[in-house]
């Protein structure tokens, strides 16, 4: 089913994103900790696809896993690096066979491994090129798109940034899912503002509990530390006093915060960054009252 038409159906909801595992060896654990979500009730969880099409096969086994399996509503993440058009249908071709009608189309970032790497080379060059493919070739199939409520590092201003979140929508994405950040406002901000300019479609939020320092680091080199707010400067201190320990610990109450705030602000449903580790979601939702 697709995800647009779940969405409706329970109010408010969780959802969970998954990593594929590389090695193969190590999938058995990965699906025990999923198994152990479960739990929690998903509306659906989305699986995310490496740089340059690296876990590519891995995203298909696992979203095929998930559904047929674990009788999971899966969204399988595809983006533009490496992507052309007879990939993508036979992508897209596979996992319609499998019964998977949920995609999350995205740009995605230029390959760490090929630092000339440029998308304008690319054939696919923006989320909205990938929306426009999967809405003509593959009618049937659910679309997602991302947005970033912080702007996107490479916008030149938030307007920018906006107008082109709503040609993803107008070319055919049915709901967004946000990257993380840590202060609800910038969430709750970035909804009005995509509003007045007549996005109309949900808005899903994502939360990533902050697991240890390092984690925090590689975020911030991705999107900038204004992503954080003042998080940030937070965590540096917990770490001094505690050590990776005490920033898990910071990283789940913030988390925990988050949630809980998001919900009581009347959000459709909260997508959950899980980092493959059931026991910080569980602990997380556990303190969670749902209204």
């Amino acid at each position: 089913m697709q995800i647009a038409e779940l969405i409706p159906t329970r109010r408010p909801f969780l959802s969970l994103e998954f990593f594929p595992p590389k090695e193969r060896d190590t999938w058995p654990k990965f699906f025990a900790e999923v198994e152990k979500l479960k739990a929690l009730n998903p509306l659906f969880v989305s699986v995310t696809y490496g740089a340059g099409g690296g876990t590519q096969a891995n995203t298909l086994d696992v979203v095929k896993h998930l559904k047929c399996e674990m009788g999971l509503e899966p969204m399988a993440h595809l983006t533009c690096v490496g992507a052309s058009s007879d990939a993508l249908r036979g992508f897209l071709k596979a996992i319609s066979e499998a019964g998977i009608q949920n995609v999350l189309a995205l740009r995605g970032d230029p390959p760490k491994s090929n630092p000339d790497f440029r998308f304008e080379g690319q054939e696919y060059q923006h989320a909205s090129d990938l929306v426009r493919f999967i809405r003509s070739e593959f009618p049937a199939m659910g679309i997602g798109v991302a947005g970033i409520p912080s702007m996107h590092p490479e916008s030149a201003t938030l307007a920018d940034d906006l107008k082109w979140l709503k040609h993803k929508v107008d070319a055919g994405g049915q709901f967004v899912v946000t990257q993380l950040f840590f202060e609800n406002r910038l969430y709750l901000d970035y909804v009005a503002r995509l509003r007045e300019i007549g996005v109309g479609v949900p808005v899903l939020p994502g939360v990533m509990p902050i697991m240890s320092m390092k984690s925090a680091e590689f975020i911030a080199t991705l999107n900038g530390k204004a992503v954080f707010g003042g998080f940030y400067d937070e965590l540096e201190k917990a770490f001094a006093a505690g050590g990776d320990d005490a920033v898990r610990t910071l990283g789940i109450g913030r988390a925990t915060e988050q949630v809980q705030g998001l919900i009581d602000a009347g959000v459709p449903g909260v997508h959950l960054y899980t980092l493959n580790k059931a026991d910080a979601c569980l602990s997380i939702m556990s303190n969670i009252t749902l209204r």
